[in-house]
């Protein structure tokens, strides 16, 4: 992995703006979801795409089984609909009215046996991913949940939400355990009377020890875009603030999402008004250490860490793949 050679090495489009992205286990296939309601499994090596049809509303949160054998979608409408993802012609296994309103994120424990899921109705809910059925939810937060993430011991969850609000919960009690101040992320604008902002990615260090949380500051004019992406840095052991990641020259981005590489390195998915960025950073550097500019807006992206590629999907209809590493001299 060289992040300075990284590259576009696939790019391939759909017919309306794309929204989220995850890649299969395998690396060999994707689903994105679209602008028209529907997600789209493709074929990576040559394009090749299915439409999935069972939301009445935009999709935003994707997760894949441990074994890519199924493939878990939350809708705004709130519905949360298991497919049969590795069949030439996948369909619904199974459909439940999850939340009410918008389901922002989800996110599968470390074993493969439950998922979580949270959203607009500030609710917190662990279902089984074999059966279906709710396991436990509960509430902790007063302003919409927009990202959620298991931590790699299986017995905790960390939930962000619109306010800054980062929180780490025990599942088991359902109390949390840590608070992280995120508030740099929020924005509350009080001539346009907006709030805006918010915990819009997670990830955690390979070892556990670091937080990241990415999102957007400095937002002067929300509804006119102008707002620059910002990465927070936190210590897991007490909660205190490490680094505040800025990147200059981007005056309207937001961080959608951010991935741990296997050194420690971070990448996030940056998008808005300035365009489309791939944007790396360490532990070290206040600022990002490199940038890889893309072709278009970018509103979410997902990391195979063993094929080194980021695969990323654009306003402008494309899902596109960059690899982390040098091109073929062939």
């Amino acid at each position: 992995m060289d992040i300075k050679q990284s590259h576009l090495a696939l790019d391939w489009a759909y017919d309306r703006p794309l929204l989220a992205v995850r890649v299969a286990p395998d690396g060999l296939q994707a689903v994105t979801s679209a602008e028209d309601s529907t997600l789209q499994r493709w074929v990576l090596a040559t394009g090749e795409k299915v439409v999935l049809k069972g939301h009445e509303s935009w999709v935003h949160a994707l997760r894949y089984s441990a074994d890519g054998q199924q493939l878990v979608s939350g809708g705004c409408e709130g519905r949360l609909i298991w497919w049969s993802i590795a069949e030439a012609e996948p369909k619904p296994v199974r459909t439940i009215e999850a939340h009410a309103g918008w389901i922002r994120a989800l996110d599968l424990s470390p074993d493969g046996t439950r998922l979580v899921s949270v959203g607009n109705d500030l609710v917190i809910r662990l279902w089984d991913m074999a059966s279906g059925e709710k396991v436990a939810e509960w509430v902790g937060h007063e302003k919409h949940i927009y990202s959620v993430l298991f931590h790699p011991d299986g017995q905790h969850l960390l939930t962000g939400d619109l306010g800054g609000k980062l929180q780490m919960w025990n599942i088991a009690s359902q109390q949390i355990v840590k608070s992280f101040d995120a508030k740099p992320l929020h924005t509350y604008e009080g001539g346009q009377r907006v709030d805006f902002g918010g915990v819009r990615g997670m990830a955690l260090t390979t070892d556990g020890a670091q937080l990241l949380a990415g999102g957007l500051h400095k937002g002067t004019n929300p509804l006119g875009a102008v707002h620059e992406p910002l990465l927070l840095r936190f210590s897991t052991s007490d909660c205190t603030l490490l680094k505040s990641h800025v990147s200059d020259g981007i005056p309207g981005g937001v961080i959608w999402r951010v991935c741990t590489l296997p050194d420690n390195t971070s990448v996030a998915a940056c998008g808005g008004s300035s365009g489309g960025f791939l944007l790396f950073f360490n532990a070290e550097s206040e600022k990002d250490i490199h940038r890889f500019q893309l072709p278009a807006l970018a509103r979410d992206m997902d990391w195979h860490a063993a094929t080194e590629r980021v695969l990323t999907v654009h306003h402008d209809h494309h899902l596109r793949v960059t690899n982390l590493f040098a091109k073929s001299s062939t």
